[in-house]
């Protein structure tokens, strides 16, 4: 059955012509890796931002390895990250040698619980990696103060976050640095694969911009060990035609948001509570302990859903053998979310029918 409601929208649209006019630049250039596109993007989502700096790189993976590289964790440390996220945040970790710990969520808000985080720092631990979950800002206030209690470096996962703020703070400029992707899902995405770390330290950003490149310092010059992590010419190019469009795609998507909100408030089926007015929405989740005939009753009537995520990260083969502590908050919302379509192209009447259709669901599987 075509889908009358689909999840997500990725094909351009009112950025079409833009889009289209930054890609044939590009051609016409013949210049296609770390050139004058990718410094005029890196310059324009730094202000976005609101970070001095901007680096752009391969993947939002690359993002948030090359950051605690550029910070010197490594072989031999451990850093802490929530249990609910998706694997990306945790490999990253590992591709510098590191080790993740899982701490589990605060179950209203669904981003890490800075008291569990405190549970599962140990004397190895060098770092947190709080995410900025489904476009809701962690509670950076007090994971500031318990990374400022260990002398912990703090590095934001901000892929799902674009333009997010926790207290007026923009996202990714709280702590050391902010990891942030573009993949096409993203609020703001590109047409294939990329990423930026940003972050407030000059000597932050060029050690990241060498790690990118090979460790290079002049043409065939490499003063450390680097890898190949650069944001490409056309990449950029797409993203800077997009990124004057992102406040009015953010504002739609809480408006979008809003609309769910009130619609199915007293339901039963109830979204994480908003806790700060800067979450952006990447993804509107809500949950329910009959999630599975939930989802088939939607999917019946045409109406795309998806979860993020069905299995928390330590019981991932992948991370067999790293430390975890208790993550009941998260067991439980692994078996319970479901994502509901929300982008900046759906309409009003969209997120009615979705709405109206979550609520009479609900209510049949309850009987």
């Amino acid at each position: 059955m075509t889908a009358r409601v689909p999840f997500l929208s990725l094909a351009p649209a009112e950025d079409a012509p833009d889009v289209k006019a930054a890609i044939d630049r590009v051609l016409a250039s013949g210049w296609f890796v770390l050139g004058p596109e990718v410094e005029r993007f890196e310059a324009a989502f730094a202000a976005a931002a609101g970070a001095r700096y901007a680096v752009g790189v391969g993947t939002g993976t690359d993002a948030i390895a090359l950051a605690l590289r550029a910070l010197g964790i490594g072989a031999g440390d451990e850093v802490v990250t929530t249990a609910l996220t998706a694997a990306y945040t945790a490999l990253a970790i590992m591709m510098v040698g590191a080790a993740p710990v899982f701490a589990d969520i605060d179950p209203t808000r669904f981003t890490l619980d800075p008291a569990s985080a405190a549970e599962a720092i140990g004397p190895r631990t060098r770092a947190i990696v709080p995410v900025h979950l489904y476009g809701q800002p962690a509670d950076m206030d007090a994971i500031e103060r318990l990374a400022a209690r260990h002398g912990l470096a703090i590095v934001e996962d901000c892929c799902q976050a674009h333009l997010a703020t926790e207290r007026g703070r923009p996202v990714g400029t709280i702590g050391a640095a902010g990891a942030f992707s573009f993949y096409p899902t993203k609020n703001l995405g590109a047409m294939g694969d990329a990423g930026a770390v940003v972050t407030n330290d000059r000597a932050l950003a060029d050690r990241v911009r060498r790690l990118r490149n090979g460790g290079e310092t002049a043409r065939y010059r490499h003063e450390e060990p680097g890898v190949n992590s650069r944001l490409d010419e056309l990449q950029a190019a797409i993203l800077s035609a997009r990124l004057p469009r992102l406040d009015a795609w953010t504002r739609r998507r809480r408006t979008l948001a809003a609309a769910y909100r009130a619609a199915l408030a007293g339901c039963g089926v109830e979204p994480p509570a908003e806790h700060d007015a800067g979450h952006v929405y990447h993804l509107f989740v809500v949950r329910s302990p009959r999630r599975a005939a939930l989802q088939a009753g939607l999917a019946a009537r045409g109406i795309e859903t998806l979860v993020h995520y069905p299995r928390p990260l330590p019981a991932q083969p992948a991370f067999a053998g790293c430390r975890s502590v208790d993550c009941a908050a998260t067991a439980r919302a692994c078996t319970e979310v479901l994502s509901l379509p929300l982008h900046p192209r759906m309409t009003d009447e969209e997120a009615a029918l979705v709405a109206a259709a979550v609520r009479e669901e609900h209510r049949a599987c309850a009987h």
